[in-house]
């Protein structure tokens, strides 16, 4: 790979950024994914080795067509993407990954933005929106930002596939003394709802307990609501 002169590519970009010290994410596994779509082969080689440099692992598309072709990841990952495009252009393409990838968050560069596109692109959830000449540190700033971002939200996912996976073990009638205990209702006042004794409904309401790894009723409450805003 040829030596990239960052001067050229953007005047504002000292090429003599120290990177002994690279940004590292806090869980390095999975290793954080840097999407990055630019019909610029000069400055996709460059921001890939910039985003390499920095401890993240890239991959760069000339095209929406070919990074729509691209299976999501499956870690944190980010979308590095150029507004002017051939063919479908960023605004369209954010469009589109709001679609099944709408989690994950796109940092906009340009070198023609204007604020009716910086206000669209923002509004319709993109993480940054840059316009060139900007410094490196600046672009560096908003990936690791994303990255955090993402990471937040995969780790959001994870939980709530946990609590599904959990919910899932609970045989019929530990799931209706779930839905009543959580509704307000004593165990004596479920078990007239149900038919069973009061002590029936203590035995269930532990294994419910247990099962959903539940601290407290108050926790077992935020559970269900959870499970509840997923459906």
């Amino acid at each position: 790979m040829p030596h990239l002169n960052w001067a050229r590519i953007c005047p504002a970009i000292d090429p003599s950024v120290d990177r002994d010290n690279p940004r590292m994410p806090a869980r390095p596994e999975p290793k954080p994914i840097v999407f990055v779509v630019d019909d610029d082969a000069f400055i996709r080689e460059a921001l890939e080795t910039l985003i390499e440099a920095a401890g993240w692992t890239p991959r760069a598309f000339a095209s929406a067509d070919t990074f729509l072709a691209c299976p999501p990841a499956m870690g944190p990952s980010c979308l590095v993407l150029d507004v002017e495009l051939p063919g479908l252009n960023g605004l369209d393409l954010q469009a589109l990954i709001g679609r099944d990838r709408g989690d994950m968050p796109i940092i906009f560069i340009t070198g023609h933005g204007d604020i009716p596109m910086s206000v669209r692109a923002m509004k319709a959830g993109a993480a940054e929106f840059l316009t060139k000449p900007f410094a490196e540190e600046v672009l560096l700033d908003a990936i690791g930002a994303a990255l955090e971002r993402s990471r937040g939200v995969a780790g959001d996912r994870a939980a709530l596939q946990d609590t599904e996976s959990r919910y899932a073990t609970l045989t019929p009638r530990e799931r209706e003394v779930m839905s009543l205990v959580v509704s307000g209702l004593m165990n004596k006042q479920v078990g007239g709802k149900l038919g069973i004794t009061e002590i029936t409904v203590k035995k269930h309401r532990g294994r419910v307990m247990e099962k959903m790894a539940a601290r407290s009723l108050a926790h077992l409450v935020k559970i269900s609501a959870s499970l509840s805003a997923s459906e």
